[in-house]
This record gives C-alpha cells, sequence and structure tokens, in this order.
C-alpha cells in the first residue's frame, strides 16, 4: 500500500553490464591524460633536460642570459658559480642553476657592428 512499483526495480540496468559502463565512462577521463602528457608534459620535460645539459656544459666564452635578465660573456666557470662578465671590466658572480638560455661563441653576430 505504501511501496511504490518503483521500489522493486533493480538499479543499474541488466546484470553483468556495470563492470563495461563504468570504464566506458572513465575511458575519457584517462584519454585526456594521455593527451596531456603528450602535448604538454613531456616536451616541458625535454626542454628542461636539454637546459641542464647545457648549463652543465657552459663554459668560458659563452654567451648567458640569467633568469633576472642579465645577459654576459662567461669568463669563469666552477662547479656551482659562474662568473659572467656584463661589461667592459665588470664581472659578476651568478649561480649555475639561475642561467636561463647559453649561447655558444660562434652562434651570435653583432646586428649592426
Amino acid at each position: 500500500m505504501f511501496a511504490s512499483p518503483a521500489f522493486a526495480q533493480t538499479v543499474g540496468g541488466a546484470p553483468g553490464a556495470d563492470g563495461l559502463g563504468s570504464l566506458i565512462s572513465i575511458a575519457p577521463l584517462f584519454l585526456v591524460f594521455i593527451a596531456f602528457y603528450f602535448l604538454m608534459i613531456r616536451p616541458q620535460q625535454k626542454r628542461m633536460k636539454a637546459l641542464q645539459d647545457a648549463v652543465n656544459a657552459v663554459k668560458k666564452g659563452d654567451e648567458v642570459t640569467t633568469a633576472g635578465g642579465i645577459i654576459g660573456k662567461v669568463t669563469k666557470v666552477d662547479d656551482r658559480v659562474a662568473e659572467v662578465e656584463i661589461a667592459q671590466g665588470v664581472r659578476v658572480r651568478v649561480v649555475k642553476s639561475t642561467i636561463a638560455s647559453v649561447a655558444t661563441t660562434g652562434a651570435a653576430k653583432p646586428a649592426n657592428d
């Protein structure tokens, strides 16, 4: 009398289709993760690896740009610190991990000199 006819119906449809249905509902999440990995995470890891290799291979005469925007030529390299000449006779010591880019000696030419 007080029980409705809907009370006796099963939830979730046919038995056995529940496993496949949950797999299909989770599949777009996996596809989005895979797309993010190949389009964003993997290229960023490659760029960071290339930058780290370039910073570790920095040598005297290379032109570097620091994370703070200072551009100069390397005059001396230690394990953790590089000495960079930013103007004639002006040398600063920078931590190698703050180097944002490295250009080898023959890579850049003056624009109008």
